[in-house]
């Protein structure tokens, strides 16, 4: 893996590409001109997976190539973030020379934060005991006397070793404020914290001056519930992953913020409530009919929004879609801009030399003046 800086019109040609597509996918929809926000064009992501491969006494860390599926070498890691980089280093010296812990290491897993903390999660294909346990202690006390701040987690088939905590703390300066966000292991978090800044502000821009509640659907840990809340009335939302619900409910909780309330459950399910098809048990405490909805905000998988969702979303005035797929936006978009159109049209480059793009639409009901 090449461990140079990327040149940078290498990054200036893929986002003006990005830039191109996203206006020609958009132009069907009357869509205004895009906002473009860029990412740093080297240590943007703060977590990363490898592969471990082991040749006779030696290993290192691998990726392989999507396309020739050819195995690469990777000794510096230019996307990940410095301290991904700082501890793919210390963690090669450092097994190197403990057999326990090489033994069938299958995959090795990177959390970073802004803040400086990390959680490594060492994945194997054999049963893991005690031994291990003392042995992943032993390395993890190595790392903390180098100054890194780390947990380790073991994990081989239906067995999860945590030594210490199974989540980092990130801090997130957003409009002037500090978030802190718990962020758990093997649960999803916005890879590109520099990027996921801008979207946050985004988000609180084409949001300044609204009125009523907010309804989010795919809340995950509240990464957007937290900067949202300050624009609302109260915020309901709703999230499928119990991990992540209760991430949510603490980061809720250590940011001092009392209106926002997070239901466990998918948008599907919450949009049958909604119109009456099923009774959940995890809505008796919840008076549905006493929020005040003016803004529905979703920022779905790359699937996007199901029909009945769709259908259900469109009854609100504001609709604030976050998406992570264009092509499933565009679906989406066909049967929103009947009822709605687009006011604010924004680009995240969340992940930067790749075809993938992040995008935010801000759409606006014909029948309601527009805010933005």
């Amino acid at each position: 893996m090449d461990n140079e800086t990327p040149p940078t019109d290498s990054y200036e040609r893929q986002l003006t590409e990005k830039i191109t597509r996203l206006k020609t996918m958009m132009g069907i929809f009357r869509a205004p001109e895009a906002e473009i926000h860029p990412s740093p064009a080297r240590h943007y992501r703060m977590r990363a997976e490898f592969r471990v491969w082991h040749e006779d006494q030696d290993l290192y860390h691998i990726m392989f190539d999507p396309t020739t599926k050819q195995r690469i070498r990777v000794d510096d890691f230019t996307a990940g973030s410095k301290l991904i980089n700082e501890l793919m280093r210390a963690m090669m010296a450092k097994l190197r020379s403990a057999p326990l812990l090489r033994d069938k290491l299958f995959q090795l897993d990177y959390l970073t934060t802004l803040s400086g903390e990390a959680v490594i999660t060492l994945i194997y294909h054999r049963p893991l005991d005690e031994e291990w346990r003392a042995a992943a202690a032993a390395l993890r006390d190595d790392l903390r006397a180098q100054g890194f701040r780390v947990d380790l987690i073991g994990r081989a088939a239906k067995t999860k070793i945590c030594l210490d905590r199974d989540y980092v703390d990130e801090r997130l300066p957003v409009a002037g404020r500090e978030l802190v966000y718990r962020q758990v292991e093997n649960s999803f978090t916005q890879p590109n914290a520099a990027v996921n800044i801008h979207m946050l502000e985004w988000a609180l821009s084409v949001t300044d001056g609204a009125q009523g509640d907010l309804l989010e659907l795919y809340c995950g840990n509240g990464n957007f519930s937290l900067a949202l809340a300050c624009h609302f009335d109260r915020v309901l939302a709703t999230e499928i992953a119990k991990p992540s619900v209760e991430a949510a409910l603490h980061n809720i909780a250590v940011n001092h913020i009392d209106n926002v309330q997070v239901i466990r459950m998918s948008a599907e399910e919450f949009t049958q409530a909604m119109r009456g098809d099923r009774d959940f048990n995890r809505l008796k405490d919840v008076d549905l009919a006493g929020y005040r909805c003016e803004t529905v905000f979703v920022d779905p998988p790359r699937s996007g929004l199901d029909d009945e969702t769709v259908r259900m979303v469109q009854a609100y005035p504001r609709i604030l879609y976050i998406s992570c797929n264009p092509e499933s936006l565009c679906r989406n978009l066909a049967a929103l801009t009947k009822t709605h159109r687009i006011e604010r049209l924004a680009l995240f480059d969340q992940f930067p030399y790749t075809p993938h793009m992040e995008c935010g639409v801000l759409l606006n009901a014909h029948d309601n003046p527009s805010r933005s």
